[in-house]
Formats: structure tokens, C-alpha cells, sequence
């Protein structure tokens, strides 16, 4: 009965693998949780808003209203999702044909996009960035866009932590006028916020950008997420995204986060993150058991090291969670590294430490 229940789901979806988040892997029993890019610190906010027997708005004009005084948009150029997760689905239920259309895919990257695109039975090209600079392989997007309705791209990417050239995003964006959407994912813009490519949304009609709360404003738990557009698009998505996608709760903590004190306290957040990262990847770069630090613009580092097996079972062990990034797209031996607290970081350096005198020679 069971196997025959089964097959009535779509066969795409009878073979699907989903996502594995950081919290569906485990590990939640750490007391040193490195492995989702979240911030190490929790915010206070309270609600102000205590009753709910009402539906919310669709679009919370609060909420929109103070994202487009922080990002300098016109409040017709935003729509608020669930996450940038929502916007990820609502690009593809909006702009492809199930079966027919495809979006470009370039690993190692974030892989929603392509668990997305699985999802909706939408064809994947897959085209990796540049190994080692993790860069856009520009000639061999050009040459597989017929059928291409969206490329996704990360930056900073995740896992990698760099940046993409802003040259390269610029060509690709005019290479794909009228032909496809281009949808930046700056989750983590905010630790390098002079790379945001908000100034070309005026300039280029296919230009789509994603941004969240979860990571800067360290407001994971509450799922709140912003897609960036011309209004054309925003409208388009708008017929398609779920009745009431923000709760009151996540539009009150919302409203409060981005209050100007709050912006400056976020502010300071990422400064104090960003030279936590400067003193980690200086510190890993003496250790034994490391073979390679690469360069990050995020709230984490990528990490390559020797034996990493054994290392991430025994920090693992130790109450101290990575992510394991093996599998990834020529991320042989990598792992990602979430940027913690100070104390955190000392704790991670002294275990790795400890690691190599043990099992190093």
C-alpha cells in the first residue's frame, strides 16, 4: 500500500534528493554550531504587535517601506519573502515552463537553486565556475543559453566565500538582455556591501537581486527575505507568491531590525564578524593540518585541509559542527568554516591545534 501511495507523487519527485540543511544533517546538539553561516549571537527584539486573530498583509507597507529607505529603492521595486528561498521558487514559477525552460547552475554554489529548479521540473544546465578562482566561465554560458529562462549566481558565493568580478556580472547581464533573467543572491552582501550590484537595477531590465535578514541582521529564525526588481517583475512574481507569505510576528521583528539604531547595531555586528574572520584565517594559516585557506568577503571561510575526514568526525565529536563541502564541485577535502564568536574561534583553533600535534608528522 505504501510503495503504491508512493508512486502517485510526480516521478520527479519520487526521485529527488532534497536539500540537506545545516539543521536536517545534525549536529544540533553542538555547542559550537559553525555549519549554517548564521550569526553566532542572537538579537533582542520583542513583539510589539500581540494580536493575531487577523490575517497580515500580503506585502507588509511598513516593512517595505523601511527596506527601501536601507537599500535606496522605490518601494515598487521589492517584494518580501519567506527568505531568499521564496524568491529563489517564485523566479521559477513565474518565468519557466516545466519540462522545457532551464536555468544555468554554476557549482560550487548554493544548492537551492538547483534543488529548486529539480523541484519544478525545470531543465539544469550546469556550467562550474573556474576551479581554484572560483570565477564565472563566461564563454560556455554564452554558448548554452538557448532555452535559458534564469542564472543564478552567488555573491559572495557560498561555500567558496569570493567575490564574482563585477566586470564579469556586468557582461553577463548585457550578453543576456532580453533573453533571461539574471538573479544575484547577495545573502552575504552585507560584509562587503560596496560589491552590491543594486546601482545596475536601473540600467538593466534582466537584472534580479535576492537579499535576506538571516545573515547580517542575524535574524535566521524568523525567515524574512527580500527579491530586488524592475516593477514589471516584482508585479509578475506578485501573481504568483502565496496570499499571506509574511507573518505579523516576522514583520514586526522585521520593522524593528531595520530601524536606523538597529541598522548601525547590525553595522557593528559585521565589523566586529569581519575582523573575527581576519584573525581565524591568520590563525588556521599556521597550522599543520590545514593545506589551504582560500579568501573570504563572507561570514565564513572555506577550508582545505589534510586528513579532513578525521578531522571534521573528531571536532564533530567535540561539540564543534562544520559543514562538510567533500561532495561539492572540486571542493575535494573542504570544509566551511562559519565565522563564531572570539571565544569560539579560540576554541576551534585550540582543537586543531591539539589535532595536528596528535596526528600530524
Amino acid at each position: 500500500m505504501k510503495n503504491k501511495i508512493l508512486k502517485l507523487s510526480r516521478d520527479n519527485i519520487q526521485n529527488l534528493t532534497p536539500y540537506q540543511s545545516a539543521r536536517s544533517i545534525g549536529g544540533t546538539d553542538g555547542s559550537i554550531l559553525l555549519n549554517a553561516n548564521e550569526s553566532p549571537l542572537p538579537v533582542a527584539f520583542k513583539l510589539k504587535k500581540k494580536i493575531f486573530n487577523r490575517y497580515p498583509e500580503c506585502q507588509p507597507y511598513n516593512l517595505i517601506l523601511l527596506y527601501s529607505d536601507y537599500i535606496n529603492l522605490s518601494c515598487e521595486q521589492i517584494l518580501v519573502t519567506r527568505g531568499a528561498d521564496e524568491g529563489i521558487e517564485l523566479l521559477i514559477k513565474a518565468f519557466c515552463q516545466p519540462r522545457r525552460d532551464a536555468i544555468i547552475y554554476c557549482p560550487p554554489t548554493y544548492d537551492m537553486y538547483r534543488v529548486s529548479a529539480k523541484i519544478a521540473d525545470i531543465h539544469i544546465k550546469t556550467i562550474p565556475t573556474i576551479k581554484n578562482t572560483w570565477q564565472l566561465d563566461l564563454p560556455n554560458i554564452q554558448c548554452n543559453l538557448i532555452g535559458v529562462k534564469l542564472i543564478y549566481i552567488c555573491n559572495p558565493n557560498n561555500p567558496t566565500g569570493n567575490l564574482i568580478l563585477q566586470n564579469d556580472l556586468i557582461s553577463l547581464l548585457k550578453m543576456t538582455v532580453g533573453q533571461c533573467l539574471v538573479v544575484i543572491d547577495e545573502a552575504y552582501i552585507e560584509f562587503t556591501p560596496t560589491n552590491t550590484m543594486t546601482n545596475y537595477l536601473s540600467k538593466y531590465s534582466n537584472l534580479v537581486i535576492l537579499r535576506t535578514l538571516s545573515k547580517a541582521f542575524a535574524l535566521a529564525g524568523i525567515r524574512c527575505g527580500f527579491t530586488l526588481s524592475h516593477p514589471e517583475i516584482i508585479n509578475t512574481l506578485k501573481k504568483v507568491i502565496s496570499p499571506y507569505p509574511i507573518s505579523i510576528p516576522v514583520a514586526d521583528i522585521a520593522i524593528q531590525a531595520l530601524k536606523t539604531k538597529n541598522i548601525q547595531l547590525m553595522r557593528n555586528r559585521v565589523l566586529s564578524l569581519n575582523n573575527n574572520r581576519t584573525w581565524l584565517i591568520e590563525k588556521l594559516q599556521h597550522i599543520p593540518c590545514v593545506e589551504k585557506v582560500f579568501v573570504s568577503h563572507a561570514n565564513y571561510i572555506l577550508v582545505k585541509f589534510f586528513m579532513f575526514k578525521k578531522i571534521f568526525d573528531t571536532l564533530w565529536k567535540k561539540g564543534i559542527i562544520l559543514r562538510n563541502q567533500n561532495e561539492k564541485n572540486n571542493l575535494n577535502k573542504c570544509i566551511r568554516i562559519s565565522i563564531g564568536t572570539h571565544l569560539e574561534n579560540i576554541l576551534l583553533i585550540k582543537e586543531l591545534k591539539i589535532f595536528s600535534e596528535e596526528n600530524m608528522f
